[in-house]
């Protein structure tokens, strides 16, 4: 070939491919050549050195810039069939490799539709231009809009509920609507009516209602979504805890199962917190006080408040709003706050579980490493920072409690539990063992049993996503500064594991509520009883329910 011919096949490479269908080589199935770029390149390269060849390209070459219709089926026939006879000189008839079999119906390549090497008059096919898809709109920055069935569907239930002389609903009357418009609990319809009457008049319209739920698409979004939207203030991402102070409000003065609760407002109060506080522990995971949309959809809260609106048993509903879980919180603090002031010390905190944990581990907590202390007093620790540590010492299974736990005894915060890190809380649980007259464990076969329970990835260095992995993680921490639950761990009662089994729906904490509510109860009816046939006696030294 000459200069001039490959100047000129060079120049026009950046607009032509070569197709491997085109060279027709009847012995060489053509998936093999797609396969094999670097074979169709060889095949190609002997192509343009048999005779001719150059001779074609040179006349292609010269009609496309001239602008003559380029049509060389003719002798593209005759250099095919050249070009045939030399691919099976190359492979013997005994050498050739199969063809696979090929079916007009069931290939995928001939199902194409595509031109035939005729109709492009040359072996160098020019890159066709993409066929344009229309793709439907998935992204509405507004929220999907509602399709007509259901948008119809949703006006004539408004219609209906909207049908009086104001042409408009207060906001006691408003609950049907949150019911069976909305199908959210009944207790956010004090939240949805304010979130739609802006501007304070007592009334939400039946145009403004459909302007607010139907034309702003709060009708297609997702059950978290619409409660996320409605429950956050305006130009804000993300939920705080003031956010769900309404919802705990109507909670409490709708719900059957808390009706023993309004003639005190002190407890109402008491309990709206713990149930917030909740919230936050198991569901804000990044701990900072702003729970997100999806923090809120990967929780169970939405499904929690479903089951307060249906069940007339407050305490049947174990996630969140259980009076007795509620009760047993909040007796607790109140036994450890000795002098009332509702805060706690070290001193108090250490009399917890009959005096279960160490002083290194309460030393860690106070230092604040787990979670920075909300009371904003000095040494001391406020309610909800008890709340924290209190489900995180009885629910040692929950992954909250593993990060709680994990923080405390990571004292050089580098995201790995060391032997020596262990040691250090684990001392103290040894000289309790000997001041206890029990028979002491060495650390050097508590390492080994952590490590075998574990099983981390990297030998004696224990990462918080192993004990995540482990069931039984719960046990190292119990293990390293709660005698009480250690020696319990080590004497299992079979009674509690056939328990446990029977009923795997309840956490730790769930089965440490109800004992400790029972406990509570029969105590409280002692001292009553014992009150009652008392002559005088201190009102000041009453429990607080």
């Amino acid at each position: 070939m000459s200069l001039s011919i490959k100047m000129d096949i060079d120049a026009v490479e950046d607009v032509t491919c070569l197709d491997p269908e085109l060279l027709q080589l009847p012995d060489v199935s053509p998936f093999a050549l797609k396969a094999s770029p670097q074979l169709v390149e060889d095949f190609f390269s002997q192509w343009l050195s048999l005779p001719g060849t150059g001779h074609l390209v040179k006349s292609l070459i010269d009609d496309a810039k001239s602008g003559t219709i380029v049509n060389a089926s003719a002798n593209f026939s005759t250099l095919n069939a050249v070009g045939s006879h030399s691919l099976s000189s190359m492979f013997p008839s005994s050498n050739a490799p199969p063809l696979s079999p090929r079916s007009s119906s069931g290939s995928p390549r001939t199902s194409k539709q595509k031109s035939s090497p005729s109709a492009l008059g040359s072996p160098l096919k020019l890159v066709s231009e993409p066929m344009q898809e229309i793709i439907p709109q998935f992204y509405f920055q507004n929220g999907c809009p509602p399709t007509k069935e259901l948008k119809e569907q949703c006006l004539s239930q408004i219609n209906h509920l909207f049908n009086n002389p104001l042409n408009g609903l207060q906001i006691d009357e408003f609950k049907a609507v949150t019911k069976e418009v909305c199908k959210l609990p009944s207790f956010l319809s004090s939240a949805l009516f304010r979130k739609i009457d802006v501007e304070w008049t007592g009334i939400v319209t039946r145009d403004a209602f459909i302007k607010y739920w139907v034309d702003g698409n709060m009708l297609t979004m997702d059950i978290a979504t619409q409660i996320f939207e409605i429950l956050k203030r305006p130009g804000c991402k993300y939920l705080t805890q003031v956010d769900f102070k309404p919802v705990l409000r109507e909670l409490l003065a709708t719900h059957p199962g808390l009706e023993f609760l309004r003639n005190t407002p002190e407890f109402q109060d008491r309990y709206a917190e713990t149930v917030i506080y909740r919230i936050f522990y198991h569901i804000n995971r990044s701990g900072n006080g702003r729970l997100t949309l999806r923090e809120l959809k990967r929780g169970s809260l939405v499904a929690a408040m479903q089951h307060a609106d249906e069940e007339e048993d407050i305490n049947k509903v174990l996630r969140y709003f259980s009076y007795e879980h509620f009760y047993v919180i909040y007796c607790k603090f109140w036994e450890l706050d000795t002098d009332h002031d509702f805060f706690i010390d070290r001193e108090n905190l250490i009399r917890y579980g009959n005096h279960a944990l160490t002083y290194r581990i309460v030393d860690r907590i106070f230092s604040q490493a787990p979670r920075k202390f909300t009371s904003e007093v000095e040494g001391k620790m406020g309610y909800e920072d008890f709340v924290y540590f209190m489900f995180s010492e009885e629910d040692k299974s929950s992954q909250p409690s593993l990060e709680y736990w994990f923080k405390c005894i990571d004292l050089d915060g580098n995201g790995v539990l060391t032997p020596n890190e262990m040691q250090f809380f684990y001392e103290e649980q040894l000289h309790r063992m000997e001041c206890m007259a029990q028979e002491p464990v060495l650390f050097e076969d508590i390492l080994c049993q952590i490590i075998d329970m574990i099983a981390p990835e990297r030998e004696y260095c224990i990462t918080l996503q192993d004990l995540k992995r482990c069931k039984l993680s719960g046990n190292v921490f119990n293990i390293l500064f709660n005698l009480n639950k250690f020696v319990a761990f080590e004497s299992r009662d079979p009674f509690l594991i056939r328990q446990e089994r029977e009923e795997p729906t309840l956490t730790e904490w769930d089965h440490f509520a109800h004992r400790e509510y029972i406990r509570l109860s029969m105590e409280e009816d002692v001292e009553d009883a014992s009150n009652g046939s008392a002559e005088v006696w201190d009102e000041s030294l009453e429990a607080p329910f």
